[in-house]
């Protein structure tokens, strides 16, 4: 019977598991007295080198990111720049434009219309001056000489129209230097009914005078032949 006896009969099973679990409880004690120490303790020379690594590189960092927005506010700024110059050169160059066309407008059709009226006047000009030197004394004879002295003052009397109209029309034919424009609309109707009585009577007498001295030649030679 005492050879069936085994050795685990002898064992402590008890023993054995509390004795485990003193270990265990023991090893894990130790640890966390380990891990609270490690808190504890000052940092070494190593944590402190790689701490500061590592806040120069955040400042590395947040540095360039400083650098990348100035940047970006610098080509923000410029682009503002740019938007309001083209706004307000925009607006300066349309007002100065429009002003510009207006006026350029205006001198071309004054201009035009001055051309107009030189041509005309012009032509009017010539027409009368080959008149008067059309006139021809050497034909004239006894029988004829009153009716075309009477013809040739017509014609003086119209070019001398002519050239008063020519002159209210135009202050070069006056003497006058400047530029040949036309003179305002007021003298360009020398019959505007603005004149008083006493310039009508004077232009009346202007116009009038050369026929009334043909007349009274004629009927001063009519007076002589009877």
């Amino acid at each position: 019977m005492a050879s069936q006896l085994d050795q685990s009969d002898f064992v402590d099973t008890d023993y054995q598991t509390a004795k485990s679990g003193y270990a265990t409880t023991s090893t894990h004690t130790t640890a966390q007295s380990h891990t609270a120490a490690a808190v504890n303790r000052p940092p070494t020379r190593e944590e402190l080198d790689t701490r500061v690594s590592e806040a120069q590189l955040r400042l590395e960092e947040l540095r360039r990111a400083q650098e990348e927005l100035q940047r970006e506010r610098a080509a923000l700024e410029e682009a503002r720049r740019r938007r309001v110059e083209f706004q307000t050169g925009r607006e300066e160059m349309s007002q100065h434009l429009t002003r510009g066309i207006a006026l350029i407008e205006e001198a071309e059709f004054n201009a035009r219309r001055d051309s107009e009226q030189m041509t005309h006047t012009l032509t009017e000009l010539r027409d009368h001056m080959s008149r008067v030197q059309g006139i021809n004394e050497e034909s004239w004879t006894q029988e004829t000489w009153n009716t075309e002295l009477t013809r040739a003052l017509t014609v003086i009397e119209n070019a001398r129209n002519e050239w008063n109209s020519a002159r209210l029309r135009w202050a070069l034919l006056n003497g006058k230097t400047d530029a040949p424009t036309a003179t305002p609309k007021d003298d360009e109707r020398p019959f505007s009914s603005d004149r008083g009585f006493a310039q009508w009577c004077k232009m009346g007498l202007a116009l009038t005078w050369p026929v009334a001295v043909a007349v009274l030649l004629g009927f001063g030679l009519m007076l002589l032949r009877r």
